[in-house]
């Protein structure tokens, strides 16, 4: 797992099979961004069984192979989409190319799991919904930002358990180390990747309507710059929004392309949450100048404050209750409105968003 790039963060946890061996088969397809390497990881972990793996691109493929040992190569995506056995889909295409592809594998009658974002236009989203609503497919999402961390894992059980009361604000930073030269030519053509807001601010926007429980929100104010990066003038480096939910909670987030290359993974993201009856702040990736690494929480309630080393404690349940709802037809794992939600919210405040003119 790589701790210096975002693109290729991967992260591994304890086997917890749902399912025997065989018994829920998948693919993997579209190796365009790192996180396919994530989302392989948390399915196998959870039981499910890799049979095939296709890009168009050989090399990607042959990497993929070196840590997948246990997929095939399919000549086609055809192939795989005609395999009665394959269940569902996981993908990482160029974020712009990431619906058409789900609707296609909706279409052959299997479930889709995207890496995020998972549309760079609203329309389609509303393709996308439509498809859905025909086949019956899951077209789920991998927020692994709070999906795929345990500490943000722990932070929900924390507030579903009613550590701080009811939820009423959460701040989010997301900020990313830019690697420039080793990113692809897509990550800077904004048409592709969707521009800042809409890639990685939707795993914060993801993270407020959970922590909350809002069903919907009204985008308050966004704005997006390049303050940094003129070589690539597509590329939005800065980001930052302010969400109403429809329960009255509200959210701030930044997210940026401005990691230091003195830090020790390649971003600091934190999530602070404020409750009616404490607070949480989540420290996903780094705790600053010490030696704990990353997911650690920290808790304020009336009972105290108390501390949580989380590495290797709780897990990340969401790919086995992924694979459950695949098989059972039910929606433990998320709900398919909370994601289209998320993804709805963030392209509206892409849309809004202030371009700062430097």
């Amino acid at each position: 797992m790589s701790k210096a790039d975002g693109m290729n963060y991967a992260p591994k946890g304890k086997p917890k099979p749902v399912v025997k061996k065989g018994e829920f088969i998948f693919a993997a397809v579209a190796l365009d961004h790192g996180h396919i390497y994530g989302q392989c990881n948390g399915l196998v972990e959870a039981g499910a069984t890799l049979k095939w793996v296709y890009d168009p691109d050989q090399s990607k493929v042959d990497s993929f192979i070196e840590q997948f040992p246990q997929a095939k190569r399919a000549e086609s995506l055809e192939q795989i989409l005609a395999d009665e056995e394959v269940a569902l889909v996981a993908a990482a295409a160029i974020p712009s190319m990431r619906s058409a592809l789900g609707n296609k594998v909706l279409h052959s009658g299997k479930d889709y799991f995207t890496d995020k974002t998972p549309f760079t236009t609203l329309a389609q989203l509303e393709e996308t919904k439509k498809v859905v609503a025909e086949t019956k497919q899951k077209y789920m999402v991998y927020f692994s930002e709070r999906l795929h961390v345990e500490s943000a894992v722990f932070a929900g059980e924390l507030i579903k358990e009613g550590a701080i009361g009811r939820v009423i604000q959460v701040t989010g930073f997301g900020p990313h180390r830019l690697n420039a030269p080793s990113r692809p030519e897509w990550f800077f053509e904004k048409e592709k990747y969707g521009g800042i807001l809409c890639d990685i601010g939707s795993h914060q926007i993801e993270q407020f309507l959970y922590y909350t429980g809002c069903s919907d929100a009204e985008i308050l104010h966004s704005k997006v710059a390049n303050y940094h990066n003129p070589n690539y003038p597509e590329l939005e480096d800065y980001g930052d929004c302010t969400l109403l939910g429809d329960n009255g909670a509200t959210q701030y987030f930044r997210v940026d392309w401005f990691t230091p290359d003195g830090l020790s993974t390649w971003g600091d993201g934190r999530t602070f949450i404020i409750g009616t009856e404490g607070t949480i702040e989540i420290r996903k990736y780094v705790d600053l100048a010490t030696d704990k690494g990353g997911n650690q929480l920290y808790l304020v309630n009336q009972k105290g404050e108390q501390h949580f080393d989380l590495n290797g404690k709780v897990g990340c349940p969401f790919f086995g209750e992924l694979i459950k709802d695949c098989m059972n037809r039910t929606e433990n794992a998320m709900t398919q409105a909370h994601a289209f939600k998320a993804a709805e919210l963030c392209l509206k405040a892409q849309e809004k968003a202030v371009h700062i003119t430097i």
